[in-house]
């Protein structure tokens, strides 16, 4: 904590550190025959965009579809986006041969790399995948080329799910405007989103290889945004057939996503 100005026109500064909710809480979720515990926060904490601290409703949903399916994920190698505690990936552990976590906020890799030593060190872990955790911000070249030169043929699968939610952190909120500059963020993450998409469809083309993404409805624009970018980009998003769901009163659905 910093204290700037005069006497009379003291500025007390805190530092990222005051905002961090760190009180996670191992919990249980079940998806199928699949039993996940792992430590989570039990709400959102928005500030420095720590969205990634808890399980949303549109990995519910993609876990869901996943563990009705594994089939999709016997023995393929998997990169998820904006993966937060892991959720999913450790889901998609128990099925394939490899599985690369990815976030871009440092306080939620750390979790994530926690609840990745969880699983594999429990004594029941039904773990066969080598699990890895990577930084990785939508739209940084030099990170997802990084990741690309241990995988040069790509990945079989790319995974999503809630991953447009993006919150400003507390110095870009001017309180009256809190909602407006928050969905202008969640707005302009969704072309540096599909930016990465399309490279990692277009690394691993001989693969055939699909984005699956989860996607939970909150806002009319940002539904026709997201179907919108991935059409600008040259790639066909199509809903799969019997995802559509309502999960915490919202209504989600999966969308698979490839080259055009």
């Amino acid at each position: 904590m910093e204290r700037e100005g005069g006497e009379d026109d003291e500025i007390v500064c805190l530092d990222e550190s005051f905002f961090i909710n760190d009180n996670y809480q191992l919990t249980t979720f079940t998806f199928g025959a699949q039993v996940i515990e792992l430590h989570c926060l039990q709400s959102a904490s928005t500030d420095f965009d720590l969205t990634g601290q808890l399980v949303w409703p549109g990995a519910v949903l993609l876990n869901d579809y996943l563990s009705k399916n594994a089939e999709m994920l016997q023995g393929r190698s998997i990169i998820e986006l904006g993966s937060g505690v892991g959720i999913t990936g450790i889901l998609c552990s128990r099925f394939c041969r490899e599985v690369i976590l990815t976030d871009h906020n440092e306080e939620v890799l750390k979790i994530l790399k926690k609840n990745i030593e969880l699983h594999e060190s429990s004594q029941n872990s039904l773990c066969c995948a080598e699990l890895k955790a990577e930084k990785l911000e939508w739209g940084n070249s030099d990170q997802l080329n990084c990741i690309l030169q241990g995988h040069p043929k790509g990945f079989d699968l790319v995974l999503g799910a809630d991953i447009y939610i993006q919150i400003c952190t507390i110095h870009q909120l001017v309180l009256y405007a809190c909602f407006i500059v928050c969905n202008c963020f969640q707005q302009s993450s969704i072309p540096l989103l599909f930016d990465t998409v399309e490279k990692l469809l277009g690394v691993a083309r001989e693969k055939k290889c699909k984005f699956i993404l989860a996607y939970v409805s909150r806002a009319k624009v940002m539904d026709t945004l997201v179907i919108s970018e991935a059409i600008r980009h040259g790639l066909q998003i199509n809903e799969v057939t019997g995802t559509r769901a309502v999960v915490k009163n919202l209504e989600g659905v999966v969308f698979e996503v490839t080259l055009g």
